[in-house]
């Protein structure tokens, strides 16, 4: 075959060509410290990418839910932590109703303070948290406990809330009100009406029956407290675990898409001293023409 003055220009032009691609290349990874800029350019890298990210973005939509696990958590252990000290305050109060001689003035008082710590236990059972009833199950939106001045009236139900905090595993982050408040509440409208009782007269009325039932209701109220407290040392064991999974995922996508400077810099330098050597090759393959001679 032939080969003519043509045939080595064009040559010429398209090793040069590719040699400014992978100039371009180079300087393109290091202005953006990836190895690649689209999935064309390598597709293997590009879809371990999409799985690396994945992950993370799992992990931390996973941290997101935790962070609304402790909220849930350390508000109810707030709200129930509260309740016990209503329930301690009224044991010592039915205590002291039950031994010694209570005047009228004295009962009064009594029930003034029943009342008020009362109307307090039912803003417990009433709490919010964002907006949402955090005893009412999963109607959040509906208020826990109506009070009519007489009758309570639970109106949420015993769904449990559960949170996903990481792939296949949700923790229950809910208490319910007809568990915890409704009891104690009824036993302290129902110990109102034995103190106020107009039968008595003088008399100081028979208040046994309450001192157990409370403690009773404290018993209850600290059982969901040590539940909680379970469920929130599980979770700090899975942020935990999610902290090191974040890690990981950040290093195999660093792994994977990022560059090393320093050989992509000697790549560079390679190629530039090989794109001078092929221009001055390619200097003495264009050869004089007669038109060189006739200017």
């Amino acid at each position: 075959m032939r080969i003519t003055q043509t045939m080595l220009s064009n040559n010429m032009l398209r090793n040069l060509n590719n040699s400014y691609e992978r100039l371009a290349k180079y300087q393109e990874q290091l202005y953006t410290q990836k190895k690649i800029s689209r999935p064309s350019d390598d597709p293997v890298i590009a879809i371990k990418g999409m799985q690396n990210r994945t992950s993370l973005i799992e992990v931390e939509q996973h941290e997101r839910n935790l962070s609304n696990v402790y909220s849930w958590l350390e508000n109810s252990e707030d709200s129930l932590e509260k309740a016990g000290d209503v329930i301690h305050r009224v044991s010592e109060l039915v205590t002291q109703a039950n031994h010694g001689s209570l005047t009228n003035d004295d009962r009064q008082k009594i029930n003034t303070e029943i009342e008020q710590l009362k109307e307090h236990m039912i803003s417990i059972a009433n709490s919010q948290v964002a907006g949402k009833y955090i005893f009412s199950g999963s109607s959040t939106n509906e208020k826990p406990i109506e009070y009519d001045g007489t009758n309570f009236t639970y109106n949420g139900n015993q769904d449990k809330i559960e949170i996903e905090v990481s792939k296949g595993v949700k923790l229950q982050v809910n208490q319910t009100a007809d568990n915890l408040f409704v009891d104690a509440l009824k036993d302290l409208h129902d110990l109102q009406s034995a103190i106020n009782d107009p039968a008595l007269g003088e008399n100081d009325p028979d208040l046994s029956g309450f001192i157990k039932g409370f403690q009773n209701h404290l018993d209850t109220i600290t059982a969901a407290r040590s539940r909680i407290g379970a469920v929130t040392n599980r979770a700090e064991l899975i942020e935990s675990r999610l902290s090191s999974q974040k890690i990981i995922a950040t290093k195999m996508i660093s792994e994977n898409e990022d560059i090393d400077v320093e050989e992509v810099i000697m790549n560079l330098k390679t190629q530039e001293s090989i794109h001078r050597a092929a221009l001055s090759v390619g200097s003495s393959i264009i050869q004089p023409t007669l038109v060189d001679f006739i200017r």
